[in-house]
């Protein structure tokens, strides 16, 4: 019968992954105004390891208390910054080596299972109503979008982002051959 992990085991499990994780992961959010996607877009980003998130346009404040009902104090583990223009958090994120990659149902882009996310990659993310804006699709350096086959055709933003980034951590970690030891407690 199987068990949940005990803290300890669970601390030992994430540092086999650390150790299995080389590539960078950095994310744009552009406009996301609602303060519970932000923050359970902060809370994936520290779990998965995001080691810098740019705040563009009309972003939610991740200091705003209904931010933090959800993200449970996980901003303060995510270095973000807010960026004056989306052109200035693009900017930024090459400056620091980043290949930038809009999430986005658009012209041009390709299914996230193939999206270039190998090396360090900068994920992209727009407003919950609208997606990113042109300035965001113009200035990445790919476009790709999650394929759906139900009867919604979009996700919501926190979810759409969790998504991508653990596809893009798990491309890396398949290409390493990476698999963490013997199951805990085995």
């Amino acid at each position: 019968m199987s068990t949940q992990l005990r803290p300890t085991d669970v601390k030992r499990l994430n540092r086999q992954w650390r150790r299995s994780t080389e590539g960078r992961l950095a994310l744009i959010v552009e406009s996301v105004t609602q303060p519970y996607n932000l923050g359970s877009i902060l809370r994936t980003c520290a779990t998965l390891g995001v080691d810098r998130l740019w705040l563009a346009g009309n972003s939610a404040d991740p200091l705003d208390p209904k931010v933090g009902k959800t993200a449970l104090g996980t901003a303060a583990k995510v270095d973000h910054v807010r960026a004056g223009s989306t052109a200035e958090a693009l900017s930024a994120a090459r400056a620091d080596g980043y290949r930038v990659v809009a999430l986005e149902l658009a012209t041009g882009a390709v299914p996230l299972h193939v999206a270039p996310l190998e090396g360090d990659v900068c994920l992209a993310v727009g407003a919950e109503d609208h997606g990113c804006s042109p300035a965001l699709l113009a200035g990445a350096d790919a476009l790709t979008y999650i394929p759906q086959i139900g009867r919604v055709g979009s996700l919501n933003v926190a979810v759409a982002t969790a998504i991508a980034l653990a596809e893009a951590r798990r491309r890396e970690w398949a290409s390493s051959g990476g698999e963490t030891d013997a199951p805990i407690g085995k």
